[in-house]
């Protein structure tokens, strides 16, 4: 294809009639007779295209062929073609219209209707978005007056404490919008050189602004839940195990809740939902990207109509020029007064189509604004009951038993606020697409009967004064003229027809290409899902000890702000194949057209000589070629939005991740709390302390007796330790060497692999690329490292395990020798039996039953001592005159309890 100078479209039609016509047009001074009277392109212009015998000018108003590969209008280079990083540049700058709803794209220039048209698309992205997620807050909102209602009733908060909880939650929520609305704001009105124009630079640009935004906004709506959860059980003054049964069910319903959310969210935004029936989907097809197919049908036909005065213009000139023509070689005109003649048709014609298209522009753009000011009466009032229905129904009063039957009623009224505002727009959309095609008819109407009138002057005014024919001689040429109009029209109808063929099945080509997208969406989230799960699962196994409600409450966790991150994934991907489509509009617009050109001269040439056909080949091989180049750039553009979503998705998992730490981090905080407040409990810690003061104060024990027993306790103490250490080197050493053996194992069956691998070498240099075999290569490691962190995790797991028998062990028997000194300090101090069966209760551990027989550390003191003085009672402060006379002789004196004391505390603090 050769490349042309960009030109108005009027010069265009000029160009592409004077080549049909071969007359001279003052206007245009391309054109120079020669010297048999015959008009020809001049030497110094360059011929737009070879223009076919057969050829006829069923052409689009925007020019010839060649001029397909212009379409920016503000591009006047002048090699332009449909792949220039120069024209990606400039239309990457283009400013558009910004409109807000489907009927002001009605009046845009049809190149701005595509991106006009993605553009609300993006929007009622957005528009969605935001009602899921005001839902959701709406719902947590509801989810916490349930349970505080639940508090009330049972009198454990008042009502003036009740109103208060709920309004500050209610405020805190409102402020967390409120700083999103801002951020919002603030992105809007960044870069806006125009209120009313916007450049797909900009567009992109605001689109991951607000992903970002959203991201935050998210991860800020995380921390409010899990705060307001706190804040609720610290109000419920509940138990350990209620509150955990508190938030296991706010976490299992907001699951349900999530999952309500993405139903809808995929019903609304996509074709398909995989979680939703086939009938139900059917019934309730509302989704957005259909109806920017539908879109796309009602500006087709608006625009279609736009294209019947100046395609009847093109005919009617034609047969005039035609009819002139055959005059002129029967000497009854000149070829100077055939070239005035035309001149002024031409010239009214064009004045009458410039008329025509400033009342379609004008005329449609009134239609528009008083459309849109009936519709938003329409709206404000369904807004009006809509609002009062949900208020209803938030006002009831619901119990945490009625939660789902809440949110079921609760869902169902959204989805038909959904359902009757869809129609509503839909109706609007086809009201106003009507009102605008009936108003273009009319106006067609006058303009075709306008540009018959002025034929008619021609033929009856001019012809007879000019030609010195009679007027009768005039009418019949103008009947001819009539008949040989009908067979041009009838044509340009089939060919429009053929148009519209071709412009349907480019649609379908766009379904295809959406199901794709949303194929490619699905595979995402569910490697996404099925990654995260492992990792969670992984980190889990690994803490250990944790109970099974603590584990489930964890998973359940990860779940709820995982759904969060995939729903926003899913929204955010349709919006990036939005924008690829918008970015490539361009040159698929171009393509279609070089397509259709060639498709239309195709079926209008019967018969083609060499140069015909090789002409035509041309084409076909420069369409080939610029198809796969379209590829080629949409694959890139696809690749560098698809970095974007990791690079967004990164950030919302390391949220996610950070978030997910500080539960877990809690909830081992709690285990650990619980842990030792269930061990201080069974430790007996009161009654061991109890037992040395009376020991203390007790005048049955000496010194040397208590610093035997203590010096034999100690002792056993350094046994039991002694052994387990030894058993713990043991148990050490036999797990390395269990590992060893296993990684030996692990080596020979690489080795084996590796040898079965050079084998294959040859046949897979041969049958695979390089790529493929990278690929390969890297599962290969990814294998290994998964592998050997297994077998790490596993041999960590065997090692905790043998270290926890040996410490349960080790804890057993440091109980029992425990038991045993008590034992003996008890009956060497002659404590009473009561106090002896308590503290012997107190120091058996749990739900331990002790039969075996104990070592026991008796002094030869106590051996002496009869059964009968464990029944003795004396005061603790009371002292017999043989004991004190005893201590005397034996130089102990007063100082003895005070040492025994020392020595007793100092065996409690060590052990």
């Amino acid at each position: 294809m050769v490349s042309e100078e960009d030109e108005s479209p009027l010069d265009s039609n000029v160009t592409a009639f004077a080549l049909k016509a071969k007359v001279i047009y003052p206007i245009n001074q391309k054109f120079r007779p020669l010297a048999d009277g015959s008009s020809n392109p001049s030497l110094h212009e360059n011929p737009k295209q070879a223009v076919l015998p057969n050829q006829v000018m069923e052409t689009s108003t925007s020019g010839s062929l060649g001029s397909l590969s212009q379409g920016d209008k503000e591009d006047c280079s002048s090699s332009t073609t449909i792949h220039s990083s120069a024209s990606d540049d400039r239309f990457q700058a283009r400013t558009f219209l910004k409109v807000t709803c489907f009927p002001e794209v009605l009046t845009c220039e049809s190149f701005d209707v595509k991106l006009c048209l993605c553009s609300l698309l993006l929007k009622d992205l957005i528009l969605l978005d935001t009602e899921l997620r005001k839902e959701k807050h709406v719902i947590f909102i509801q989810v916490l007056k349930i349970y505080l209602t639940d508090f009330y009733h049972k009198k454990k908060i008042t009502d003036d404490l009740f109103k208060k909880i709920l309004l500050i939650q209610e405020n805190d929520f409102e402020e967390l919008q409120k700083q999103l609305d801002s951020r919002l704001q603030n992105t809007e009105m960044s870069g806006a050189r125009n209120s009313e124009y916007q450049t797909l630079e900009d567009l992109e640009r605001k689109e991951r602004e607000y992903s970002e935004h959203i991201i935050d906004n998210m991860e800020a709506f995380w921390k409010q839940a899990d705060k307001a959860q706190q804040f609720l059980l610290d109000q419920s003054k509940c138990s350990s195990a209620k509150a955990t049964k508190i938030t296991m069910d706010l976490t299992e319903r907001m699951i349900a809740v999530e999952g309500l959310l993405s139903k809808s969210q995929d019903l609304h935004a996509m074709l398909c939902c995989k979680e939703l029936p086939l009938q139900f989907i059917e019934a309730h097809k509302r989704d957005i990207q259909e109806r920017l197919f539908n879109w796309e049908l009602m500006v087709k036909v608006v625009d279609s109509l736009k294209s019947y005065i100046p395609e009847e213009c093109k005919c009617r000139l034609n047969t005039v020029s035609n009819i002139l023509d055959h005059l002129t070689v029967k000497n009854n005109l000149s070829v100077r007064q055939k070239e005035e003649l035309l001149t002024d048709l031409h010239r009214a014609f064009w004045e009458q189509l410039a008329h025509f298209s400033n009342e379609c522009v004008q005329q449609s753009k009134d239609l528009i604004l008083k459309q849109l000011e009936y519709h938003a009466k329409k709206r404000e009032e369904f807004k009006h009951r809509q609002k009062a229905e949900q208020g209803s129904l938030l006002s009831k009063t619901f119990h945490t038993e009625d939660f789902h039957d809440f949110l079921k009623a609760y869902q169902e009224l959204l989805e038909k606020h959904r359902q009757i505002q869809w129609d509503l727009e839909e109706e609007d959309d086809c009201e106003s697409a009507e009102a605008v095609t009936d108003l273009y008819k009319e106006l067609y109407s006058k303009a075709s009967h306008a540009l018959a009138e002025l034929v008619k002057e021609l033929f009856l005014q001019t012809l007879p004064v000019v030609t010195g024919l009679s007027v009768r001689e005039c009418e019949l040429l103008k009947e001819e003229w009539q008949e040989n109009l009908v067979p041009q029209l009838e044509k340009w109808d089939v060919y429009r027809q053929r148009r519209w063929k071709l412009f349907q099945e480019q649609l379908l080509q766009e379904k295809k290409l959406w199901l794709k997208e949303y194929a490619l969406s699905a595979v995402i989230q569910k490697h996404l899902s099925e990654k995260q799960e492992k990792i969670i699962q992984g980190v889990v196994s690994r803490l250990g000890g944790l109970s099974d409600e603590s584990v489930n409450y964890i998973m359940q966790k990860h779940k709820l702000l995982l759904s969060s991150v995939l729903r926003r994934v899913s929204l955010r991907n349709i919006g990036m194949a939005t924008l690829t489509r918008m970015r490539m509009s361009r040159k698929k617009s171009l393509l279609q057209e070089l397509r259709e050109q060639h498709v239309l001269q195709k079926s209008s040439s019967h018969c083609q000589d060499e140069d015909q056909w090789q002409l035509q080949k041309a084409v076909e091989s420069h369409i080939l070629e610029e198809e796969e180049k379209l590829e080629e750039e949409t694959q890139q553009t696809h690749l560098e939005f698809h970095q974007q979503l990791v690079t967004e998705i990164q950030e919302a998992l390391h949220f996610l991740q950070q978030h997910m730490e500080q539960v877990i981090g809690q909830t081992l905080l709690q285990h650990a709390r619980q842990e030792a407040a269930k061990k201080n409990s069974d430790d007996g810690q009161d009654c061991k302390e109890r037992l040395v003061e009376i020991a203390v104060e007790s005048v049955y024990g000496t010194s040397n007796n208590i610093n035997r027993l203590v010096q034999n306790y100690y002792q056993q103490l350094g046994k039991i330790t002694e052994a387990y250490e030894g058993k713990k080197h043991q148990q050490l050493k036999s797990l390395q060497a269990e590992r060893g053996e296993r990684s030996r194992l692990r080596k020979k069956q690489e080795n084996e692999q590796a040898l079965k691998g050079k084998v294959n070498k040859g046949l897979l240099d041969v049958l695979s690329a390089v790529h493929q075999r990278m690929v390969l290569q890297q599962e290969k490691v990814l294998a290994q490292f998964e592998q050997q962190q297994q077998i790490r995790l596993e041999s960590l797991k065997q090692k905790i395990l043998g270290l926890h028998q040996l410490e349960t062990e080790l804890e057993n028997q440091l109980q029992e020798a425990e038991q045993d000194f008590v034992t003996e300090l008890a009956t060497l101090a002659r404590i009473p039996l009561t106090v002896k069966k308590q503290l012997s209760k107190r120091s058996k551990p749990t739900g331990e039953k002790t039969n075996s027989k104990r070592k026991t550390f008796q002094s030869p003191e106590s051996e002496d001592k009869g059964d009968s003085h464990e029944n003795i009672q004396e005061p603790p402060g009371q002292t017999s005159g043989l004991y004190r006379d005893k201590s005397q002789s034996s130089h102990e004196g007063e100082t003895e309890p005070r040492k025994n004391s020392k020595m007793l505390k100092k065996r409690g603090n060590r052990y």
